[in-house]
């Protein structure tokens, strides 16, 4: 199948393809006698994979080490799980990182009149970069 169907099928952008082919998560492929990439149903597995790895936030360096875990039959599932785990705490990293952000922006809000005047702690605190 060409690109625009392995995007449909996948739910990936053509783009996001010949992306993950360029940093070779994707092996190259193959060629039409006219010169367009042809994927089989190899490829699109690899894609779903990817594509799975992403939308649970892994990174891209990240996606390709379960990558080689994935295709590696005689890795120990421990390699796998360790990798998760790490994956785990930066997830609860940016978690807190993200609450601190909204409970910073709540307090703002929440001293803001939200009136006709010009006063306003949000941008207060834009100008101020969050000091003095």
């Amino acid at each position: 199948m060409n690109i625009g169907q392995a995007a449909r099928k996948t739910g990936l952008s053509a783009k996001m393809i010949r992306y993950y082919e360029q940093i070779e998560l994707l092996p190259s492929a193959g060629r039409s006698d006219s010169g367009y990439r042809q994927y089989n149903e190899q490829d699109l597995h690899r894609l779903a994979f990817i594509k799975r790895s992403r939308d649970l936030g892994f990174s891209l360096a990240e996606v390709a080490r379960l990558l080689t875990l994935w295709q590696d039959r005689q890795r120990a599932s421990a390699d796998v799980k360790a990798l998760a785990a790490e994956h785990i705490v930066e997830l609860n990293r940016k978690i807190e990182e993200m609450s601190s952000l909204r409970d910073t922006l709540q307090e703002l809000m929440d001293h803001c009149q939200g009136d006709h005047r010009p006063d306003c702690p949000i941008l207060k605190d834009l100008e101020s970069g969050g000091c003095c």
